[in-house]
């Protein structure tokens, strides 16, 4: 029943504190304490790549749309 509820609360943006405490409880019991740091490191590093492709992107539409100065 609570689980329900918190799923519930996830899906309409109420999310609390017990709703954050069930879900890393889910997350340790699922992955354990080894795998955790891992999963986020990975995450991490996912989060870095997809901002340096987002910055490459906007550097190089904006050197292709300036005009040259010739």
């Amino acid at each position: 029943m609570y689980l329900h509820m918190a799923i519930a609360a996830l899906i309409f943006g109420q999310i609390g504190w017990p709703q954050i405490v069930l879900i890393v409880a889910i997350a340790l019991l699922l992955f354990g304490g080894r795998k955790i740091p891992e999963l986020m490191r990975g995450l991490g590093q996912g989060i870095r790549e997809f901002k340096k492709g987002m910055n490459e992107d906007k550097t190089q539409s904006g050197e292709s749309n300036t005009p040259s100065k010739n």
